[in-house]
C-alpha cells in the first residue's frame, strides 16, 4: 500500500538535513546560508555538498572564521571540495558577505530581527555581494517555520513537479520537491524515483517500461 503523499514527501531528505545541519540553531543557520551560496552557482549538487564539508572540517563555517582566513585559503579549500570553476569568485564573494554582514548587522539573527517583512528580508540578503535571487531562495526555503519572515516565492523547480504531482501546495514540502526536480526528473530516474507511483510522468514511464518489456517476451516466443 503506497504511503500519501505527504507521507512519502517528508521521507525525502533536504539538503540541509543531509548536511547534518539543524537549523533551529543559530550556528546551523550561518552554515546553512554559507552553503546555500555554494548551491546557488551552476555546479553539480555534489561538489557544493563537498566543498560545504571541507568548510567544515577546516572550521571555516562563521563569519570571523572566514574573515580570519583570507582570501587564498578559501580559494585552496574550495578547491579542494571541488569548486575550481568558482573559486576566485566565491572566495571573494565570502569574504565580501561576511564582513558585511558583521559590520551591518553583528550576525544573521539580527538581520532576520531588522526586516519589516519577508519580501524585506529577501532585499536584505541579495543587498549582499554575490547573493542573488537563487540563492536567497534556497537559504528561506528551508526556514519556513523557523524565522517568522522566512517565506519566499515558490521556486520554479518545485511547480514543475507540483504539477506533476497534483499537489496542492508548495511551501511545506518545497525543499523535497526541488530535490526530486534535480535529482530525478532532470535525469530521467523515474524508475528509482521515491514518488513516481503518485507522479503523471513516472506511472507514463512506468507503463512504457512494462509494454516494452512485454513485446520483448511475445518476440521471444514467437
Amino acid at each position: 500500500m503506497l504511503l500519501p503523499k505527504p507521507s512519502r514527501l517528508r521521507g525525502i531528505q533536504t539538503y540541509s538535513e543531509e548536511l547534518g545541519l539543524d537549523l533551529r540553531k543559530p550556528r546551523d543557520r550561518f552554515k546553512w546560508f554559507l552553503a546555500s551560496m555554494l548551491f546557488a552557482k551552476r555546479i553539480s549538487s555534489t561538489v557544493a555538498k563537498n566543498t560545504f564539508r571541507r568548510f567544515s572540517e577546516e572550521e571555516l563555517t562563521t563569519p570571523d572564521a572566514i574573515m580570519a582566513a583570507g582570501w587564498d585559503k578559501l580559494v585552496k579549500v574550495l578547491d579542494s571540495g571541488g569548486y575550481v570553476r568558482y573559486d576566485f569568485s566565491t572566495a571573494t564573494n565570502l569574504l565580501s558577505v561576511s564582513d558585511s554582514l558583521l559590520k551591518r548587522y553583528g550576525g544573521l539573527e539580527s538581520l532576520h530581527r531588522k526586516a519589516k517583512s519577508p519580501e524585506h528580508l529577501e532585499e536584505m540578503l541579495m543587498d549582499f555581494k554575490g547573493v542573488g535571487p537563487v540563492a536567497a531562495n534556497i537559504f528561506l526555503r528551508e526556514l519556513r517555520g523557523i524565522w517568522e519572515k522566512a517565506n519566499p516565492a515558490p521556486s520554479p523547480l518545485a511547480l514543475r513537479v507540483v504539477r506533476r504531482l497534483r499537489l496542492r501546495k508548495v511551501d511545506q514540502f518545497e525543499s523535497q520537491l526541488v530535490r526530486l526536480e534535480l535529482e530525478f526528473c532532470r535525469k530521467g530516474r523515474c524508475d528509482v524515483c521515491p514518488v513516481a507511483e503518485m507522479c503523471s510522468d513516472g506511472r507514463d514511464q512506468k507503463r512504457r517500461g512494462s509494454s516494452a518489456r512485454a513485446g520483448k517476451r511475445s518476440s521471444r516466443m514467437s
